[in-house]
């Protein structure tokens, strides 16, 4: 019988009433592994109420108990690490040592969540007047609601609760529905670490579900990772709502390579961030910007990228997984096709993979096009799949100007021996998150994820200091203790005296 995915309300895992149901398919076979609910309007009601009620309690709770129902929590999940990652690597396609790095990668978060005590600490200056002291304090916002993406089920939810229920918050989480087993194995744990009854609701669905978080009156904060048409939708409609938003959407990262690089790093490197995941991460490398004399080394990377092939999760040799449907297979041919017919030369074509065992998966094998203009689809549009292509320049100057042409900010990476031209790349680019010499430049928890321009929606970011302020406030308090003596009249002026 087909698993149905439960709702989680309430610390109890529940059948849905509705009536919709998502099939959720094993992308290497399109065999269908589980149904996913699309929560009726009174499920997603009762969520939040749920939430809001838990809040009342939870805030309260002092700081040093949600630091230990972290550590409970990242105890758990390394104990299930290997177990995460099975089911991980089924429902997405993902190779298991891919899906490790994701689970991995989440923990890391919920590691940094178990410091929310210094975390959270507010200010303190005495005498800001005579015998007038002022100090601030952080408190939680109430019920906080996340909406992640396919391609990271396990990092990217545990960017997101850990961090807003840490800090105070209670959480209602709309995971993908094209991949939820892994985050309601996330919540399982979550639940057996301690969690109180209703901190963690998990709710699933499409668009409708969504809407009607970002337009619910109890729900003062949503976090949103996806794509840059749903993210501007996210921010739109939030920020109109009153909401304060955190949208990442998409991205247009490029690796540019000096001819002073070590050219087998960079090659190793570049194959790396452009195919691994199938080219379905947001901070992978899709732009290889050649400066001078190294666009000689374009036929190596061919090669290189040419002995990289897809599998089955379980095939130990295989490079990357299918993409994670079939529309998003038809999107990247489309791309490939545009790149053809647009003049750039595709010199690795991966149109017409096959995977031997598996003829119905969402296979794209490595594809690489150089002779490629900006003016070009495949290169302006985020195309999300194992898809990279070639421009070529004389100068850093000339890499550093396209670069920031280009409307994304996510990631960039920069390969090169000469520190001179790594502070200069670094200084000038307009782009949130630099590598030098490291590909996909993802800061580890105690930095900020901080996409730049079309990158991201908002103001405040993932993870880290900056999550602690996305889910507090601020209140600044301003004491005077009288003493005996009696105050000289009216202070008739805003001046502290």
């Amino acid at each position: 019988m087909t698993q149905h995915v439960p709702l989680l309300i309430g610390g109890k895992m529940l059948r849905s009433e509705t009536q919709q149901w998502i099939p959720v398919t094993d992308p290497a076979t399109q065999e269908v592994i589980a149904q996913a609910p699309c929560a009726t309007v009174e499920e997603v009601d009762l969520a939040v109420a749920t939430a809001k009620k838990a809040f009342e309690t939870w805030k309260e709770t002092p700081v040093s108990e949600r630091a230990r129902l972290m550590l409970r929590y990242q105890d758990l999940l390394k104990q299930h690490h290997d177990e995460i990652a099975t089911i991980l690597a089924k429902e997405t396609g993902k190779t298991f040592d891919d899906a490790k790095g994701d689970v991995w990668r989440g923990i890391e978060v919920v590691e940094h969540a178990c410091n929310i005590a210094s975390l959270s600490m507010g200010e303190t200056v005495e005498n800001v007047a005579r015998k007038i002291d002022c100090y601030s304090y952080t408190q939680p916002l109430g019920v906080c609601a996340g909406i992640t993406p396919f391609n990271f089920p396990a990092m990217i939810p545990l960017w997101m609760f850990p961090m807003a229920i840490a800090c105070g918050n209670t959480f209602v989480l709309k995971p993908s529905e094209q991949d939820p087993l892994t985050p309601m194995r996330l919540a399982e744990l979550f639940q057996e670490a301690g969690a109180p009854d209703g901190l963690l609701q998990v709710i699933h669905g499409g668009k409708e579900q969504v809407d009607q978080l970002l337009h619910h009156p109890d729900v003062p904060a949503i976090s949103f990772v996806g794509s840059v048409a749903v993210g501007e939708h996210i921010y739109r409609t939030g920020t109109a709502n009153m909401k304060r938003v955190q949208a990442f959407a998409g991205a247009k990262n490029h690796m540019v390579i000096m001819p002073d690089a070590q050219k087998q790093h960079v090659i190793n490197n570049l194959v790396g961030a452009s195919v691994g995941a199938g080219g379905q991460r947001c901070m992978a490398i899709s732009v290889a910007v050649f400066v001078g004399e190294s666009r000689n080394w374009v036929p190596e990377l061919r090669e290189a990228l040419a002995q990289v092939r897809p599998g089955r999760w379980d095939d130990p040799k295989a490079g990357f997984g299918p993409l994670i449907n079939p529309q998003s297979k038809e999107r990247v041919l489309r791309f490939i096709q545009e790149g053809k017919d647009a003049g750039a030369n595709c010199v690795l074509d991966g149109s017409d993979c096959v995977v031997e065992g598996a003829p119905d998966g969402n296979w794209v094998g490595p594809t690489l096009f150089t002779g490629v203009t900006p003016d070009m689809s495949i290169y302006r549009e985020e195309i999300f799949g194992p898809v990279l292509v070639v421009m070529e320049v004389d100068t850093l100057e000339e890499a550093i100007s396209l670069i920031n042409a280009n409307p994304y900010g996510n990631g960039t990476s920069l390969f090169t021996a000469s520190g001179a031209a790594a502070r200069k790349y670094q200084h000038e680019i307009q782009v949130g998150q630099v590598g030098i010499n490291v590909p996909v430049p993802v800061p580890l928890p105690f930095f900020s994820f901080t996409g730049w321009r079309k990158s991201f929606y908002g103001d405040q970011h993932a993870y880290g200091k900056q999550a602690v302020r996305f889910y507090t406030e601020t209140k600044t308090v301003t004491a005077r203790w009288f003493e005996d003596d009696i105050a000289g009249g009216p202070n008739m002026t805003i001046q502290l005296k």
